[in-house]
């Protein structure tokens, strides 16, 4: 049917002309007679001499008709002959198929270059344009495993490394079945197995060339797919006989996707695999380490009698039980290469990758080597950056390798490291890190002659927080612990001089030391806000996000990096421990389709030491008015009573799943508001905005978080503050 369609092609032009010539002589016909003809069909040729011109003109139509009639018919039967031969051609080939099924059975060997040449110069195929095929075909192959060859003879002696068993040998091994394919050799000199071409039965040279060309093309493949490499070296591959060495890839796609590996991070994840509990959770962090709770750090693994703290991240707590800084074990997850094939799922952690790049529209990540991976849904908790001193960021390279930015476990293990090996250190910061840090080195001072010296710009310590009276006793009590403090200090410049580092003040003064830790307030890390298209907050920084914490329709963000709608406080975004805990996990729920609302009202803690702690609840700003109910303290009124009690250091933890059931206060008579003083035991603190208590901190008193979180979601006028002070049980021994 082609071939026929082919001859029409070429014939149709030759009927056109012939039609146009017919056409022209009738329109001549018409001009001659003064007229123009009504139709071209009316126009009659004939054979005979009417005029002499006109006979001739159809004399030569019929020889081109005719001419042409008979060159269409020589080139039909030209073609016809050909697919005759063709068919022919097919057909041995069909015949000979059992033979090669045959053949399948059993190894080819390998052509050699002078067989391969011999084989080319054979006359046996039925056609001689079939035959230049075969042999261009054969000289590629020839050519592949030539080349495969060279490039393997030259690498070096294969090494074991960890991604391949060490006792798999290939030339040692066994194969496994007759019909494998023999492997490349790994070494130079290595001699390739040929035992099943030996019983093969011989196959004659017709029959087999497509078989040959089959051979060689596996094992020019066999030679790029088998020969692995690794960063440490070449590594040889597994016999077929060994244990099958699976190669474990990243994930390319996952339905839960956390990015960050902090306590937001961990909490969504539990919070999802107890909805789903089949369900698949990526983690992919920075840091190299496993989730971890941050408070420790800068409490109480200072306090640690364990000289091999910084190794083992073990800390025992005021209560006296010992505990792990990390969230749980290494045999809690799952490697991130065996996440798709979990049968029931699990939590893998990626560490030390970053995320650099998100596609919302693609629902898919970018990591800093590149590789992509795609989910269903993706938590963002990327958690926040310490800020640093402008003073410092300027400064020469002697002054920035002196300087340190608290905030994860390298941080602590390497202030720890200097701690012991200089003179004198300074902590630039007068918040909760700063302080904190500032008692826990001072306590060390006393052991080793360590000079701690604390400075900030406020008057007192924690000044932004607390009351003028009650900040001014903390600065004391820091004092007493072996700090030297600097108030209202504002660095002009720091530089390196005579192996030490001189910050120079605003107001003239000049503190030398050897070290200086910046504990300034932190950064949300927004850097995805750009790439994804996500709205950053102007007034308070983090991503902005709905009462579900959703920043799009499958992207929730929880933890430090959240500007969340507060129903009584309004926009806010909190950087505490128990705000990531709750947060992460309702954005593991919701990501599990639960949709409720952010209506938590988070706390946060600080610990002086084990004798002196307090929490916050809500807006606690010194800026705001302040009513302060105080009592005096007794022994089970300190940190190290309250985790003897609660059972655990990390006190959010107990306190955020109970409920304050009822507020009616306690019958035991109040006395009046005590007077600002020089020794604070225990009490409350109200901060009040529109004569409504919006922040309340517990000054050593614990437990009790859940009335707190009660007057501030009701949000009512106090006419009497000591009447809601002894809801909170502090006149009871």
């Amino acid at each position: 049917m082609l071939q026929c369609r082919t001859v029409w092609t070429r014939l149709a032009p030759l009927a056109r002309a012939s039609s146009t010539v017919c056409r022209q002589n009738v329109r001549r016909t018409g001009l001659n007679n003064a007229k123009t003809p009504t139709c071209a069909p009316a126009a009659r040729m004939s054979t005979g001499s009417t005029g002499g011109g006109e006979g001739r003109e159809n004399l030569l139509y019929f020889a081109v008709i005719g001419t042409t009639c008979v060159g269409a018919g020589i080139y039909v039967y030209r073609t016809l002959k050909q697919d005759k031969e063709r068919y022919q051609d097919r057909i041995n080939v069909i015949a000979s198929r059992p033979k090669k099924a045959a053949v399948n059975e059993a190894t080819v060997p390998q052509p050699e270059p002078h067989a391969a040449e011999a084989t080319e110069t054979k006359g046996e195929s039925t056609d001689n344009v079939i035959k230049q095929k075969r042999k261009c075909t054969e000289k590629r192959n020839h050519f592949i495993i030539s080349f495969a060859r060279t490039m393997l003879s030259v690498l070096p002696e294969p090494v074991n490394c960890y991604c391949f068993p060490p006792s798999a040998d290939p030339e040692t091994e066994p194969a496994a079945e007759p019909a494998a394919v023999e492997p490349s050799p790994a070494a130079p000199g290595a001699e390739a197995p040929a035992a099943s071409s030996e019983t093969a039965e011989p196959v004659p040279e017709s029959a087999t060339v497509n078989m040959r060309q089959w051979a060689a093309l596996s094992q020019a493949s066999a030679a790029r797919e088998t020969f692995a490499f690794h960063p440490c070296g070449p590594v040889a591959p597994a016999a077929a006989s060994d244990s099958p060495v699976v190669e474990h890839k990243l994930p390319s796609h996952t339905p839960y996707l956390l990015i960050g590996g902090g306590t937001a991070s961990f909490a969504a994840a539990r919070s999802i695999r107890a909805r789903d509990p089949g369900a698949r959770v990526l983690i992919v962090t920075d840091e190299p380490d496993l989730p971890y709770m941050r408070p420790p750090l800068s409490k109480e693994l200072w306090f640690s009698d364990d000289p091999s703290v910084t190794e083992t991240l073990r800390f025992k707590q005021w209560n006296g039980k010992e505990r792990s800084i990390y969230f749980q074990p290494a045999s809690f997850y799952i490697s991130a290469e065996e996440l798709d094939s979990a049968e029931n799922g699990g939590v893998a952690v990626l560490p030390g990758k970053k995320v650099v790049h998100m596609d919302v529209r693609g629902n898919k990540v970018k990591l800093d080597d590149n590789t992509e991976i795609s989910y269903d849904k993706c938590l963002i908790a990327t958690g926040g950056v310490p800020r640093n001193l402008q003073v410092i960021e300027r400064a020469a390279e002697d002054v920035k390798s002196r300087a340190t930015l608290f905030r994860k476990i390298e941080d602590f293990k390497s202030l720890d490291k200097v701690s012991r090996n200089i003179e004198s250190i300074t902590i630039i910061g007068g918040g909760f890190l700063g302080s904190e840090l500032a008692c826990a080195l001072g306590r060390r001072s006393n052991e080793s002659g360590l000079e701690v010296v604390q400075m900030y710009p406020e008057k007192g310590n924690m000044g932004k927080v607390l009351p003028e009276y009650l900040s001014n006793w903390t600065t004391d009590k820091v004092k007493r612990e072996g700090v030297k403090v600097i108030t209202e200090a504002l660095v002009k410049s720091v530089t390196f001089k005579d192996e030490k580092l001189e910050i120079q003040l605003k107001d003239g003064r000049k503190v030398r030391t050897d070290h200086i830790v910046a504990a300034v307030g932190l950064e949300p890390n927004v850097d995805l806000a750009k790439s994804a298209g996500l709205e950053v907050d102007p007034d308070f920084g983090g991503y902005r996000v709905n009462a579900e914490l959703q920043a799009r329709s499958n992207i929730w963000v929880a933890g430090d990096a959240a500007c969340f709608y507060d129903i009584r406080l309004g926009r806010r975004r909190v950087e505490h421990h128990d705000h990531a805990v709750v947060s992460g996990r309702l954005a593991g729920e919701n990501m599990t389709g639960a949709n409720k609302p952010y209506w938590h009202q988070s706390m946060f803690w600080s610990d002086l030491g084990p004798d002196v702690g307090y929490e916050a609840i809500g807006i606690v700003d010194s800026s705001l008015p302040t009513v302060g109910v105080f009592a005096k303290a007794t022994e089970k009124d300190t940190p190290k009573a309250a985790t003897e009690k609660s059972g655990t250091g990390i006190r959010s933890e107990s306190e955020t799943e109970e409920t304050a059931t009822s507020t009616e206060s306690s019958s035991s008579p109040a006395p009046a508001p005590e007077k600002p003083k020089d020794d604070y035991g225990k009490g409350v603190i109200f901060y009040l905005r529109d004569k409504v208590v919006v922040g309340i901190i517990l000054w050593n008193v614990f437990n009790r978080m859940p009335i707190a979180r009660k007057i501030i979601k009701d949000g009512e006028e106090h006419a009497d503050l000591n009447e809601v002070a002894k809801l909170f049980n502090i006149h009871e021994d």
